[in-house]
C-alpha cells in the first residue's frame, strides 16, 4: 500500500524513507499505534538494495515472551519438549533482507542481550545450538513508547537504545496532518466499496468537517475502519453527519466554541469553570477508553497534570 498524504508532515516523512532506503542502516520508527509503522517499514524495504529479497514482520509485543526467543532466533531438534525437528527463526529467514522488529519495547531484557548481539556480530544462535549462523540482513525496529524514557527507568538497555537509534524517524499522529484526512478518507472508502461491490460511497461537506475535527486517538487505522463500518452499514451513496458515530457528530462546527448563556440571577463562575472542565475530562476519558496518557494528549496536557485535575474533581 502507498504512503498517501501531502501535508508537510508526511512530505517529511517521505523525504527521510527515500534518504535512508537505499542505505543499510538500522532504523528505528517513532510513533502512536495506528500511524502505520509497519507500511513505513515495507516501503523503506521495498526502495532498499534488499527489495528482493523477504520482508520479515515480527510483533514482539503480540507473541508471548517464552515463545518470542524461539521463533526470532529458532531451534534444533531437541532443543525442548516438542522440538520434533530444527527451525530456523526469522533472524536467519530475513537473510538477505529485512527484519522488522515492531514494539521492540516489550522484548524481555535476556532478549535485548541477545538482539544487541545480533546487531553486533551479525550472526545467531537457535535454542539448543552453540554454532554461530552468519546473518545478512537489514533491522527495522519499530515502537509506540518513548525509548529515552524506558532507558532512563531501566526497562530498556541504554546500549541496544543506541545500536537501534542510528537513523530515527517520527510518524507524525493524525491530528498533525488533518489535511490528509479527506484523501486518507477517500482512499479507505473507494478500497472496501470495490471490495463489498458495492457503489462509490462519499462524505458530504458536513460529515467530512467531523472527520477533520476529531482529534482521532486511534491515528490512520482507527479512521480505515471507520469507514469499512460506513461502507458496510450505510445504504445511500452520500454519507451524512448523522451517519457518523455519536462521539464525531456535532464537530462539523469549528472546534473549541461554547455556548455562553448567563442567567438573570447570574452563576458561580468558578463551580461552572470547574465543571466545564470536568465534563471535558470525563468526554477524553471516554473517547480514549479510561486510558490516561491518551486522554492526557486529547486534553493537551502530560498525564501528571490530567491526574492531578482528577484528583481535585473528585474523579479518581
Amino acid at each position: 500500500m502507498e504512503i498517501l498524504g501531502k501535508s508537510p508532515a508526511i512530505k517529511k516523512v517521505l523525504s527521510l524513507i527515500a534518504k535512508v532506503a537505499p542505505r543499510d542502516s538500522t532504523v528505528l520508527i517513532l510513533g502512536e499505534s495506528g500511524t502505520g509503522k509497519e507500511l513505513v517499514a515495507r516501503a523503506i524495504h521495498a526502495r532498499s538494495r534488499r527489495r528482493k529479497g523477504p520482508f520479515v514482520p515480527v510483533n514482539c509485543g503480540a507473541i508471548p515472551e517464552e515463545l518470542l526467543e524461539s521463533e526470532l532466533f529458532g531451534y534444533e531438534r531437541g532443543a525442548f519438549t516438542g522440538a520434533s525437528r530444527s527451525k530456523p527463526g526469522r533472524f536467519e529467514l530475513a537473510h538477505g533482507g529485512t527484519l522488522f522488529l515492531d514494539e521492540v519495547s516489550e522484548m524481555s531484557p535476556k532478549l535485548q542481550v541477545k538482539l544487541l548481539r545480533v546487531l553486533q556480530e551479525r550472526v545467531v544462535e537457535r535454542l539448543g545450538s552453540e554454532e554461530p549462523r552468519p546473518v545478512d540482513l537489514r533491522i527495522i525496529a519499530a515502537t509506540n513508547r518513548d525509548l529515552e524514557k524506558e532507558v532512563a527507568e531501566g526497562r530498556f538497555r541504554e546500549d541496544l537504545y543506541f545500536r537501534l537509534n542510528v537513523i530515527p524517524l517520527r510518524l507524525p499522529p493524525l491530528r498533525e496532518r488533518r489535511e490528509d484526512i479527506p484523501l486518507l478518507a477517500e482512499h479507505f472508502l473507494k478500497k472496501f466499496c470495490e471490495r463489498e461491490e458495492v457503489p462509490l460511497k462519499r462524505l458530504s461537506p458536513e460529515a467530512l468537517e467531523c472527520l477533520k475535527n476529531y482529534s482521532w486517538p486511534g491515528n490512520v487505522r482507527e479512521l480505515e475502519n471507520l469507514m469499512e463500518r460506513l461502507v458496510v452499514l450505510v445504504e445511500e451513496d452520500l454519507i451524512q453527519e448523522e451517519d457518523l458515530p455519536e462521539h464525531l457528530r456535532g464537530l462539523s462546527r469549528p472546534p473549541g466554541l461554547i455556548t455562553v448563556d448567563i442567567p438573570p440571577q447570574g452563576l458561580d463562575l468558578r463551580r461552572t469553570l470547574l465543571e466545564i472542565e470536568k465534563a471535558f475530562i470525563l468526554k477524553a476519558l471516554e473517547l480514549s477508553g479510561g486510558v490516561r496518557t491518551q486522554a492526557a494528549k486529547l486534553l493537551g496536557l502530560k498525564r501528571t497534570t490530567l491526574v492531578e485535575k482528577m484528583k481535585r474533581l473528585g474523579l479518581e
